[in-house]
Protein backbone atom coordinates (compact mmCIF):
# COMPACT_ATOMS: atom_id res chain seq x y z
CA UNK A 1 0.00 0.00 0.00
CA UNK A 2 1.23 3.49 -0.98
CA UNK A 3 1.52 5.63 2.09
CA UNK A 4 -1.44 8.41 1.88
CA UNK A 5 0.75 11.88 2.32
CA UNK A 6 -1.06 14.43 4.99
CA UNK A 7 -0.58 17.71 4.00
CA UNK A 8 0.55 20.02 7.06
CA UNK A 9 2.58 22.91 7.85
CA UNK A 10 6.33 23.32 7.97
CA UNK A 11 7.90 24.92 11.09
CA UNK A 12 11.11 26.47 10.93
CA UNK A 13 13.26 28.05 12.88
CA UNK A 14 16.73 29.80 12.46
CA UNK A 15 19.86 28.36 13.88
CA UNK A 16 22.47 30.57 15.75
CA UNK A 17 24.27 30.88 12.46
CA UNK A 18 20.99 31.80 10.49
CA UNK A 19 20.37 28.82 8.80
CA UNK A 20 16.75 27.71 8.83
CA UNK A 21 16.17 23.64 10.20
CA UNK A 22 13.66 22.03 9.87
CA UNK A 23 11.62 21.30 13.45
CA UNK A 24 8.30 19.53 12.27
CA UNK A 25 5.07 19.70 10.51
CA UNK A 26 1.78 20.41 11.71
CA UNK A 27 -1.04 17.93 10.10
CA UNK A 28 -4.29 18.63 10.80
CA UNK A 29 -4.56 15.38 12.95
CA UNK A 30 -1.76 16.41 15.09
CA UNK A 31 -3.08 20.14 15.46
CA UNK A 32 -6.68 18.81 16.87
CA UNK A 33 -4.99 15.78 19.06
CA UNK A 34 -1.99 18.15 21.10
CA UNK A 35 -0.97 20.92 21.74
CA UNK A 36 1.57 22.70 19.69
CA UNK A 37 4.01 25.90 21.23
CA UNK A 38 6.40 27.09 18.94
CA UNK A 39 8.78 29.70 20.08
CA UNK A 40 7.38 32.01 17.81
CA UNK A 41 3.94 32.01 19.26
CA UNK A 42 4.71 31.40 23.06
CA UNK A 43 4.31 35.34 23.40
CA UNK A 44 1.34 35.85 21.66
CA UNK A 45 -0.38 32.35 23.18
CA UNK A 46 0.39 33.81 26.93
CA UNK A 47 -1.11 37.19 25.93
CA UNK A 48 -4.37 35.88 24.44
CA UNK A 49 -4.95 33.17 27.38
CA UNK A 50 -4.19 36.25 29.73
CA UNK A 51 -7.04 38.27 28.11
CA UNK A 52 -9.49 35.45 27.69
CA UNK A 53 -8.80 34.94 31.33
CA UNK A 54 -9.59 38.65 32.19
CA UNK A 55 -12.76 39.10 30.53
CA UNK A 56 -13.63 36.02 32.25
CA UNK A 57 -13.12 38.25 35.49
CA UNK A 58 -15.04 40.99 34.31
CA UNK A 59 -17.95 39.06 32.65
CA UNK A 60 -17.66 37.76 36.40
CA UNK A 61 -17.65 40.46 38.20
CA UNK A 62 -20.31 42.81 36.57
CA UNK A 63 -22.95 39.53 36.82
CA UNK A 64 -21.83 39.76 41.24
CA UNK A 65 -24.26 42.18 42.64
CA UNK A 66 -22.00 44.29 45.09
CA UNK A 67 -23.46 45.52 48.00
CA UNK A 68 -22.66 49.25 49.39
CA UNK A 69 -22.13 48.80 52.64
CA UNK A 70 -22.26 52.70 53.52
CA UNK A 71 -25.08 52.91 51.72
CA UNK A 72 -26.85 49.97 53.13
CA UNK A 73 -26.41 51.36 56.65
CA UNK A 74 -27.87 54.82 55.49
CA UNK A 75 -30.95 52.82 54.83
CA UNK A 76 -31.52 50.71 57.44
CA UNK A 77 -30.73 53.86 59.71
CA UNK A 78 -33.70 55.75 58.01
CA UNK A 79 -36.02 52.55 57.30
CA UNK A 80 -35.94 52.61 61.50
CA UNK A 81 -36.55 55.82 61.63
CA UNK A 82 -40.09 55.83 59.56
CA UNK A 83 -41.05 52.48 61.15
CA UNK A 84 -40.37 53.90 65.02
CA UNK A 85 -42.19 56.95 63.71
CA UNK A 86 -45.12 55.21 61.85
CA UNK A 87 -45.54 52.74 64.56
CA UNK A 88 -45.83 55.67 67.77
CA UNK A 89 -47.66 57.74 65.97
CA UNK A 90 -50.53 55.85 64.39
CA UNK A 91 -50.77 53.80 67.80
CA UNK A 92 -51.35 57.05 69.58
CA UNK A 93 -53.91 58.10 67.06
CA UNK A 94 -55.50 55.07 68.07
CA UNK A 95 -55.74 55.16 71.54
CA UNK A 96 -56.81 59.33 71.54
CA UNK A 97 -59.70 57.98 69.26
CA UNK A 98 -60.33 55.37 71.59
CA UNK A 99 -60.64 57.89 74.43
CA UNK A 100 -62.41 60.35 73.06
CA UNK A 101 -66.25 60.81 73.82
CA UNK A 102 -66.52 61.75 69.85
CA UNK A 103 -65.32 58.32 68.96
CA UNK A 104 -68.41 56.85 67.49
CA UNK A 105 -68.72 59.88 65.15
CA UNK A 106 -68.27 59.50 61.28
CA UNK A 107 -64.60 61.70 60.85
CA UNK A 108 -63.24 59.59 63.95
CA UNK A 109 -64.30 56.63 62.30
CA UNK A 110 -62.53 57.73 59.20
CA UNK A 111 -59.24 58.53 61.14
CA UNK A 112 -59.55 55.26 62.94
CA UNK A 113 -59.31 53.18 59.60
CA UNK A 114 -56.53 55.99 58.21
CA UNK A 115 -54.43 55.00 61.03
CA UNK A 116 -54.71 51.09 60.68
CA UNK A 117 -53.92 51.63 56.98
CA UNK A 118 -50.85 53.15 57.70
CA UNK A 119 -50.41 50.74 60.54
CA UNK A 120 -50.25 48.51 57.64
CA UNK A 121 -47.73 50.09 55.78
CA UNK A 122 -45.44 50.14 58.94
CA UNK A 123 -45.79 46.68 59.44
CA UNK A 124 -45.81 44.88 55.98
CA UNK A 125 -43.95 47.19 54.11
CA UNK A 126 -41.20 48.68 55.88
CA UNK A 127 -40.55 46.45 58.31
CA UNK A 128 -39.92 43.99 56.02
CA UNK A 129 -38.00 46.12 53.85
CA UNK A 130 -35.67 46.77 56.51
CA UNK A 131 -34.96 43.17 57.56
CA UNK A 132 -34.31 42.81 53.60
CA UNK A 133 -31.87 45.49 53.36
CA UNK A 134 -30.34 43.89 56.85
CA UNK A 135 -29.97 40.62 54.78
CA UNK A 136 -29.16 41.66 51.42
CA UNK A 137 -31.40 38.66 50.45
CA UNK A 138 -34.66 37.28 50.98
CA UNK A 139 -34.51 33.99 53.29
CA UNK A 140 -37.71 32.11 53.24
CA UNK A 141 -40.06 30.32 51.45
CA UNK A 142 -41.71 30.78 48.17
CA UNK A 143 -45.37 31.67 49.30
CA UNK A 144 -43.68 34.03 52.34
CA UNK A 145 -42.57 36.09 49.55
CA UNK A 146 -45.94 36.52 47.59
CA UNK A 147 -47.85 36.82 50.84
CA UNK A 148 -45.69 39.89 52.12
CA UNK A 149 -45.47 41.32 48.45
CA UNK A 150 -49.05 41.18 48.38
CA UNK A 151 -49.53 42.97 51.66
CA UNK A 152 -47.08 45.64 50.98
CA UNK A 153 -49.13 46.74 48.50
CA UNK A 154 -52.42 45.84 50.56
CA UNK A 155 -51.37 48.95 52.52
CA UNK A 156 -49.90 51.39 49.87
CA UNK A 157 -53.92 51.03 48.27
CA UNK A 158 -55.23 51.13 51.91
CA UNK A 159 -53.48 54.22 53.09
CA UNK A 160 -54.30 56.26 49.72
CA UNK A 161 -57.57 55.44 49.12
CA UNK A 162 -58.98 55.88 52.74
CA UNK A 163 -57.71 59.37 52.46
CA UNK A 164 -59.38 59.35 49.30
CA UNK A 165 -63.28 58.12 50.80
CA UNK A 166 -62.34 61.00 53.41
CA UNK A 167 -62.29 63.58 50.89
CA UNK A 168 -64.85 62.60 49.28
CA UNK A 169 -66.84 62.58 52.58
CA UNK A 170 -65.57 66.16 53.34
CA UNK A 171 -67.08 67.45 49.70
CA UNK A 172 -70.73 65.55 50.02
CA UNK A 173 -71.04 66.99 53.73
CA UNK A 174 -70.10 70.33 52.70
CA UNK A 175 -71.39 70.24 48.63
CA UNK A 176 -74.98 68.55 50.81
CA UNK A 177 -75.41 69.38 54.38
CA UNK A 178 -78.29 68.40 54.41
CA UNK A 179 -77.54 64.41 53.28
CA UNK A 180 -77.40 62.57 56.45
CA UNK A 181 -74.98 59.69 55.91
CA UNK A 182 -76.04 56.52 58.40
CA UNK A 183 -73.46 54.61 60.59
CA UNK A 184 -73.88 51.62 58.01
CA UNK A 185 -73.34 53.74 54.48
CA UNK A 186 -70.21 54.62 56.59
CA UNK A 187 -69.23 51.16 57.43
CA UNK A 188 -70.29 49.71 53.83
CA UNK A 189 -67.84 52.52 52.03
CA UNK A 190 -64.51 51.47 54.40
CA UNK A 191 -65.45 48.08 53.70
CA UNK A 192 -65.89 48.44 49.90
CA UNK A 193 -62.48 50.82 50.30
CA UNK A 194 -60.79 47.56 51.96
CA UNK A 195 -62.30 45.18 49.53
CA UNK A 196 -61.17 47.17 46.40
CA UNK A 197 -57.39 47.18 48.12
CA UNK A 198 -57.26 43.37 48.32
CA UNK A 199 -58.76 42.86 44.74
CA UNK A 200 -56.44 46.02 43.50
CA UNK A 201 -53.05 43.85 44.96
CA UNK A 202 -53.66 40.61 43.86
CA UNK A 203 -51.32 40.47 40.84
CA UNK A 204 -48.76 40.90 43.24
CA UNK A 205 -49.05 37.26 44.17
CA UNK A 206 -48.46 35.81 40.26
CA UNK A 207 -45.47 38.22 39.59
CA UNK A 208 -43.35 38.17 42.60
CA UNK A 209 -41.81 34.73 43.50
CA UNK A 210 -38.03 33.32 44.69
CA UNK A 211 -36.08 33.27 41.50
CA UNK A 212 -32.62 32.72 40.37
CA UNK A 213 -30.58 36.44 40.57
CA UNK A 214 -27.55 34.83 39.02
CA UNK A 215 -24.66 33.06 40.17
CA UNK A 216 -26.63 30.79 42.22
CA UNK A 217 -28.32 33.07 44.64
CA UNK A 218 -32.32 32.79 44.85
CA UNK A 219 -34.15 35.96 46.09
CA UNK A 220 -37.65 37.22 46.09
CA UNK A 221 -37.98 38.99 42.62
CA UNK A 222 -40.92 39.95 39.44
CA UNK A 223 -41.10 37.99 36.62
CA UNK A 224 -42.85 39.79 34.02
CA UNK A 225 -44.41 38.89 30.87
CA UNK A 226 -41.55 40.40 27.66
CA UNK A 227 -42.00 42.76 26.60
CA UNK A 228 -44.44 44.54 27.93
CA UNK A 229 -44.92 43.42 31.45
CA UNK A 230 -42.79 45.48 33.27
CA UNK A 231 -44.30 48.88 31.63
CA UNK A 232 -47.98 47.41 32.18
CA UNK A 233 -47.00 47.19 35.76
CA UNK A 234 -45.32 50.51 36.29
CA UNK A 235 -48.34 52.30 34.40
CA UNK A 236 -50.77 50.58 36.63
CA UNK A 237 -48.80 51.56 39.80
CA UNK A 238 -48.45 54.90 38.68
CA UNK A 239 -51.94 55.34 38.02
CA UNK A 240 -53.69 53.65 41.17
CA UNK A 241 -50.80 53.67 43.81
CA UNK A 242 -48.38 56.60 43.30
CA UNK A 243 -51.44 59.18 43.34
CA UNK A 244 -51.77 60.20 39.58
CA UNK A 245 -55.51 58.97 39.71
CA UNK A 246 -56.15 59.50 43.76
CA UNK A 247 -54.47 62.75 43.93
CA UNK A 248 -56.47 64.33 41.06
CA UNK A 249 -59.93 63.34 42.69
CA UNK A 250 -59.22 64.32 45.86
CA UNK A 251 -58.39 68.09 44.12
CA UNK A 252 -61.37 68.01 42.46
CA UNK A 253 -63.20 67.59 45.85
CA UNK A 254 -61.39 70.07 47.57
CA UNK A 255 -61.56 72.47 44.84
CA UNK A 256 -65.57 72.18 45.04
CA UNK A 257 -65.33 72.93 48.30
Amino acid sequence: MKESFDPGVFLEERSPGGTPQLVGRITAQSWMLRPFRHPTFIGKADSLSNSTMENQTCQTNRTKQIRNEEVAKVEVAVLCLIFFLALTGNLCVLLAIHTTRHKHSRMYFFMKHLSIADLAVAIFQVFPQLIWDITFRFYGPDYLCRVIKYLQVVGMFASTYMLLLMSLDRCLAICQPLRSLHRRSDRLSVLLTWIVCLLFSLPQLQIFSMRDVGNGEIDCWANFIKPWGSKAYITWMTLTVAAIIPVFITRFCYGLT
